[in-house]
């Protein structure tokens, strides 16, 4: 019933299956591999992202 009144409004359901970051093990997992991450390639990703995103966009809406 739901998924018929979503799809009528031009909606999809979309389902993540991500770690359950509650679990100790999960937690020390993601630190350790965060602990490896380059700082400078997380930076330069980041700044592509940006440099990228619609949000950064002028708002051409106001015109």
């Amino acid at each position: 019933m739901m998924r018929e009144r979503r799809r009528g409004r031009g909606l999809r359901e979309l389902r993540l299956v991500v770690p359950d970051a509650r679990l100790a093990s999960v937690r020390k997992r993601v630190a350790a591999q965060v602990s490896r991450l380059d700082r400078r390639q997380e930076d330069e990703a980041l700044s592509w992202i940006e440099a990228v995103s619609e949000f950064d966009a002028p708002d051409l809406s106001k015109r």
